[in-house]
């Protein structure tokens, strides 16, 4: 049964032994994955399989974490990720097979990119979709994009006036992702009060020409002397410092997270999955691993802290401080204050 996006929700009550999520926009399909996630351990789905078809993979695998008994006596989700959307012959008989006699505690949930007209009529898909849901993710246009920015602006309880309705979406028609990032940027500016296109423009308009993603990528590469003047410039076009604070700090509470599990010995393209790093995006936060140890990101995230309590209950722009917090991008930096004993 073919279920859009935004009617998800209204279909968690009762979950489907399987869903199918296939398409090209990322943030639809993180976001799909995640409520069917969530709905899941509700309802008792407590432990996740995580595959991947790629040149280890077998389709036994599958068959035998479907048939394996839990070891917490436990619900299981199956996440299966298919990243040519074509399971082969095997593939397509092995999950016609399982799917003949579902497993009341196994949810599947199979993800990949945009289905052709033909990949949709073939046996294994028609099978699966017949007993389970199938969730296209393709990036909405026009009028389909507008009512998605509007039930976002509702989720943020945000008040835009019509004409930066008008102007949020021709900013972002075609970026969901970027969107939510504007959309959640303004719910921290600006809260639940009246926001004009004049408003938006003091926030986004100059960042298409130089903006704090752009810093964010220059941070990761450890590019300083491009990083610093970045800053400056976006200073100088009077953006918000909250907005740069927010960008630098998204960016080390990610690292924080990413070298984490790398201390632990865990594998990082699960977690690269959940943040929604993809493979273009991965060798900026591999760069910033090698040089940054944990202990050097925990203690650039309290100076984070401090600046962002300045901001709050001081009302202080300490753009020093700022400056200072991205240099700390550089281990040489770290190196420098611990000679002088101030690390």
């Amino acid at each position: 049964m073919r279920v859009y996006p935004d009617q998800l929700p209204r279909q968690l009550n009762r979950l489907k032994p399987c869903y199918l999520l296939f398409g090209d926009d990322p943030w639809l399909l993180t976001a799909a994955k995640g409520q069917l996630i969530e709905a899941a351990k509700a309802q008792g789905f407590e432990e996740r399989v995580q595959l991947e078809q790629d040149n280890s993979f077998s389709w036994q695998d599958l068959a035998n974490e479907w048939h394996a008994m839990s070891l917490f006596a436990s619900r299981r989700i199956i996440e299966l990720n298919l990243p040519n959307a074509k399971p082969g012959t095997d593939g397509s008989a092995m999950l016609q097979q399982l799917l003949a006699q579902p497993n009341p505690d196994i949810l599947l949930i199979i993800t990949g990119p945009k289905l052709a007209r033909e990949q949709q009529s073939s046996k294994w898909f028609k099978s699966l979709d017949q007993q389970g849901i199938f969730v296209p993710c393709t990036t909405p246009e026009g009028a389909q994009f507008q009512r998605w920015l509007d039930g976002r602006t509702q989720f943020y309880r945000l008040n835009l006036q019509a004409d930066a309705r008008a102007l949020l979406a021709n900013l972002y028609e075609g970026n969901l992702l970027a969107a939510d990032q504007a959309l959640q940027l303004l719910q921290l500016l600006a809260a639940s009060r009246p926001i004009s296109a004049d408003e938006l423009a003091q926030y986004f308009e100059d960042q298409s020409r130089f903006n704090v993603f752009q810093l964010a990528d220059a941070l990761l590469e450890n590019q300083q002397d491009k990083a610093q003047h970045m800053l400056q410039q976006l200073k100088a076009e009077d953006t918000a410092m909250p907005i740069i604070h927010w960008a630098v700090q998204k960016e080390l509470t990610t690292l924080w997270q990413l070298q984490l599990a790398a201390s632990q010995r865990q594998p990082l393209a699960p977690l690269y999955n959940k943040l929604r790093i993809w493979d273009k995006r991965q060798p900026l936060y591999q760069h910033a691993l090698a040089r940054l140890p944990l202990a050097a990101i925990e203690w650039m995230l309290s100076l984070c802290s401090d600046l962002e309590l300045k901001l709050k209950q001081q009302g202080i722009e300490d753009w020093t401080g700022l400056s200072h917090l991205c240099l700390l991008f550089d281990p040489k930096t770290h190196a420098r204050l611990r000679a002088f004993g101030q690390h």
